[in-house]
């Protein structure tokens, strides 16, 4: 098992919210609520949380049929998160909605930043990750 796999359930959640890994993201990745976040925001919370703890699983899962990849490559031993922060998420009627956000990570000792803003679909009594566009800056 990969060391970020090993999180803690009480340890902090890594999409940055102050609550435990088990009461924040950790439910949506395991359990009863399992792949049920209640909107955009949560679930692109939990897709980061997924990425740093190597929960490609879920990734797939979560991603929109029509996009989604075959398969995922997990994180290497040289990649370290550090943070993720949400700048907006924006509901734009019933069923679409938008999420902006700047994930951080340290890459073989270089630092790099993903500035995306992410679409989701309401499909089935779930949310989607549907795809995204990078922010160049």
């Amino acid at each position: 098992m990969k060391k970020s796999a090993r999180t803690s359930l009480a340890a902090p959640c890594p999409c940055g919210n102050a609550a435990a890994y088990e009461a924040c993201c950790g439910r949506w990745h395991h359990g009863e609520r399992y792949l049920q976040a209640p909107d955009a925001e949560a679930l692109m919370r939990s897709r980061y949380s997924a990425f740093v703890l190597d929960k490609l699983d879920y990734l797939l899962k979560t991603w929109h049929a029509s996009t989604r990849p075959e398969s995922l490559e997990g994180n290497t031993p040289d990649t370290k998160w550090l943070g993720l922060q949400i700048r907006g998420h924006r509901l734009q009627d019933a069923t679409h909605a938008t999420v902006e956000f700047v994930a951080r990570s340290r890459h073989r000792g270089q630092a790099t930043r993903m500035h995306e803003i992410s679409r989701f679909v309401h499909e089935g009594g779930r949310w989607f990750y549907l795809d995204g566009e990078f922010v160049q800056k």
